[in-house]
């Protein structure tokens, strides 16, 4: 029997449904939420993403690390950039290339970053809005960075051509990664000019920035900028995210049902999940210590040697933000695993639990459960070492909470409203080819 229901209908049962609700959800996303895109700039943007054009021996993409088909990450703890082959849970180091080591942090989700209320970056907050600052952007480059970023999220997606082991490559292998060694980033000759140089000297790009920026009028026009400005533009208009069950819920339109209604009760309520994962976004933008497990090479200086990873301390020197790292937004986390920094967790169901106790877990860490290439490096330095997990336990400000099987069940119910399919499938999508004719990154055959 086929059964049909009426718009009138499903409007019935949805205000039925709205009646119940759960106390404390926050305003729903709208427009205003979000600053506004240029479709053609986005379009744009696209084909930059999807280009290797822009990685020192062009051989990366911004969508090797940040691909569709695994909820705009990659689907491991720590993967390779330059020096690896493949996608996703198959990437894996190029024996001809081997690179100098692991990316050290997870690659982040990109949902909502055009989000008005997205005001840091990374996952240390190492780029912020600042209008103290004369371009209003506080970087790791300081007073050397460009000016002309049209959003810290345009700033941003130029950070990772620039490192070594992300797009960069070895100093060894191309012209980029020499400049970058030499401090040589902005201005003429620099690095991003020399990548800037790669899109002008094609003609299909030139013309597509002649009609979607007025003020580029020729090869000469198309600076370092308007390219991460582009790219920045695709991110917002492909990964928005607010049309996730979750968000007919805050629009009243529809109620949360059975575990996941238990589960935003825990949410919100006993499991003290809201007290950082706030907001339409579940994020507070703020950074917290939580014992997540450091696993790889961690965050060091050239002449450092450590294996660790301080977080926030990095970037305030503050002996409080020691381990604290930014709290992510939870839009579509059940496809974005692994979690934490350095994406020690491949189940979501786990990364709740040890969060709702992170002292107690980090001490019983299953180590078999990291997703990483393989790779002869010392990933789990920190962790053999007794002194230094004391002090990222020790770190933690939060209380334990006491969770039962059922209840984390129930939380994980709930966060799989937060999946949505529009986003997911993105707006635009992979495109079939690329101005520079180089190869799309995608999964492999199988």
């Amino acid at each position: 029997m086929k059964l049909i229901h009426s718009t009138s209908t499903l409007v019935f049962f949805a205000s039925i449904a709205a009646a119940q609700s759960v106390p404390n959800l926050p305003q729903p996303l709208d427009d205003a939420s979000f600053f506004a895109v240029n479709q053609a700039e986005a379009e744009l943007g696209q084909l930059l993403f999807y280009d290797p054009i822009l990685s020192g021996n062009k051989t990366i993409a911004c969508a090797t690390c940040h691909h569709p088909d695994f909820g705009t990450s990659d689907g491991l703890a720590l993967s390779f950039g330059d020096g690896g082959v493949g996608l996703g849970p198959t990437r894996r180091f190029d024996p001809s290339n081997i690179p100098e080591e692991r990316i050290p942090r997870n690659s982040p989700a990109l949902f909502n970053l055009g989000a008005r209320e997205v005001i840091r970056l990374f996952h240390d907050g190492r780029l912020e809005f600042d209008p103290a600052q004369p371009n209003g952007i506080r970087t790791p480059m300081g007073g050397d960075m460009a000016d002309g970023f049209a959003s810290i999220l345009s700033a941003q997606t130029m950070f990772p051509v620039l490192s070594r082991d992300e797009m960069a490559g070895s100093f060894r292998e191309n012209e980029v990664a020499q400049l970058v060694r030499q401090g040589r980033i902005t201005g003429q000759g620099g690095a991003w000019d020399v990548l800037a140089e790669r899109v002008r000297d094609i003609p299909a790009y030139v013309q597509k920035f002649e009609a979607v920026y007025p003020d580029v009028t020729g090869p000469e026009d198309i600076g370092f900028t308007k390219i991460s400005d582009a790219v920045a533009a695709f991110m917002e208009f492909e990964w928005r995210s607010d049309t996730a069950p979750f968000d007919a819920v805050l629009r009243g339109q529809a109620d949360f049902e059975g575990l996941a209604a238990t589960g935003a009760d825990l949410f919100y309520g006993k499991a003290n999940c809201a007290q950082c994962h706030s907001g339409p976004l579940l994020t507070d933008q703020g950074f917290h210590a939580m014992a997540v497990p450091q696993i790889g090479p961690g965050k060091s200086a050239t002449f450092e040697t450590h294996h660790r990873d301080d977080g926030r301390f990095r970037v305030t020197g503050k002996e409080a933000d020691r381990y604290a790292f930014r709290t992510p937004s939870l839009r579509n986390v059940a496809l974005t695993a692994p979690y934490g920094h350095a994406g020690a967790h491949r189940d979501l169901a786990a990364f709740v639990a040890d969060h709702a106790d992170p002292a107690r877990a980090l001490a019983q860490f299953d180590r078999t459960q990291v997703v990483l290439p393989s790779y002869d490096a010392p990933d789990f330095t920190v962790l053999d070492d007794p002194e230094q997990v004391a002090a990222i336990s020790a770190a933690v400000k939060a209380a334990p909470v006491s969770l039962s099987d059922a209840e984390i069940t129930a939380i994980v119910a709930f966060l799989n409203t937060l999946t949505d399919p529009i986003s997911v499938a993105g707006r635009l999508g992979i495109p079939d080819a690329v101005p520079s004719g180089l190869d799309v990154p995608r999964q492999e055959a199988r």
